[in-house]
């Protein structure tokens, strides 16, 4: 499922996620499974996943982040 991470857009359904990546190789992987509720709103940074609840409060789950080589398909 395509969510995006752009703090403006509400997560449309319950989404459990065990791992999310960017279109430009960013890649984050919390440390326990992450229950996204509808109208939840998710930010990457390339440094941290913030997630902010319809309810309004905001966190940053610990885990993994980072970026994944990729090969350039011109190549």
């Amino acid at each position: 499922m395509l969510l995006p991470a752009d703090r403006v857009s509400p997560v449309p359904r319950l989404t459990l996620v065990d791992d999310l990546e960017t279109d430009g190789g960013g890649f984050c992987e919390p440390d326990s499974p992450l229950f996204l509720a509808i109208g939840d709103r998710i930010s990457f940074d390339g440094r941290s996943l913030s997630v902010t609840r319809a309810s309004g409060g905001t966190f940053s789950p610990s885990g993994e982040w980072g970026i994944r080589c990729r090969r350039d398909p011109r190549i």
